[in-house]
């Protein structure tokens, strides 16, 4: 059973790392390869059975058994939006699908099972213990990649905000100098820098490969999930339906954020008394009280003791 735990743990480690290294570096590794072959003027054989055998080994069975794990497998359809808008507000770390979350899932799951099993037999724990123990790592496995997807989203939406009335400012001054609104985002994305900036980018190139401005504002929004910037997109799109100025409108909407973000300010400001006094009583004053009435105790017990 201990050999049966450690050849598994070994087996997940292996599968896991590989994946990442072929999603890392895979097209690298693809167009240096490329590259070599037009250098040395190799004469490629079109003929499929001889180009198949070409290929090294590892192209030829593990490539496309990770490709049909990848494609020819399909989520539910409620599990496959809920995954994906996950890893859009994540940012499309390393570009993952919602079906390659849930293998990553499963490789964590039995990574962090395997190595509580081995962890277990190599610290002589009981059985019972080791029975106990890994059901709930495999669990943990299985939420740490959300974790680390609810983590990256939060840390970019926090950024957003503390960033989005800068930009906002920026944007009202570039429009209100003569500039048009689209210019006036090229001009905002040169001077900032961020995940908002990057989203502007990418709203900005949507908008010039010929999708409509106003639905990009919106998948802006919807990948960000910032209720401020909605409520900055829904401004922008009402004042393009109703034609008011939009100086005046980011203007508004620059104060408002602001506002908002002093509130958000001054609420955590409240809630910090109240999150300190755990740890306060808890770890704080027992040491106090260790070093203050420590030797008064022990002089006390030595005393009556005697």
């Amino acid at each position: 059973m201990f050999w049966t735990s450690l050849i598994l743990a070994a087996l997940a480690i292996f599968f896991l790392l590989f994946y990442w290294y072929l999603k890392l570096f895979g097209d690298s590794l693809a167009i240096k390869e490329r590259l070599n072959r037009y250098a040395r003027k190799q004469e490629i054989s079109y003929e499929p059975r001889k180009k198949e055998l070409s290929l090294p080994l590892w192209n030829r069975i593990c490539t496309p058994l990770f490709k049909k794990l990848r494609q020819n497998k399909q989520l539910p359809a409620a599990q496959h939006r809920q995954m994906s808008r996950k890893i859009r507000l994540a940012g499309n770390p390393w570009g993952i699908t919602p079906y390659e979350l849930k293998l990553i899932k499963y490789a964590a799951a039995l990574l962090c099972g395997g190595t509580s099993l081995g962890t277990g037999y190599l610290l002589h724990l009981s059985n019972i213990l080791n029975i106990t123990l890994m059901p709930l790592m495999c669990y943990v496995g299985w939420l740490l990649p959300e974790i680390y997807l609810n983590a990256r989203a939060k840390s970019r939406q926090n950024e957003v905000e503390r960033s989005l009335p800068d930009v906002l400012d920026l944007l009202t001054v570039s429009i209100e100098a003569g500039l048009g609104f689209d210019a006036a985002l090229l001009k905002v994305v040169e001077k900032s820098k961020g995940v908002l900036a990057d989203e502007l980018k990418e709203m900005i190139n949507e908008v010039q490969m010929g999708k409509p401005r106003l639905e990009a504002l919106r998948d802006m929004a919807d990948r960000v999930g910032v209720e401020d910037l909605s409520s900055f997109v829904g401004a922008v799109v009402m004042a393009e339906q109703m034609g008011v100025r939009l100086g005046n409108v980011l203007r508004t909407q620059s104060d408002q954020i602001r506002l908002k973000r002093r509130q958000r300010a001054e609420e955590m400001a409240f809630k910090a008394p109240v999150k300190m006094l755990l740890p306060l009583v808890f770890l704080i004053f027992p040491a106090t009280f260790i070093v203050l009435l420590g030797p008064a105790v022990i002089r006390i017990m030595s005393v009556f003791g005697g």
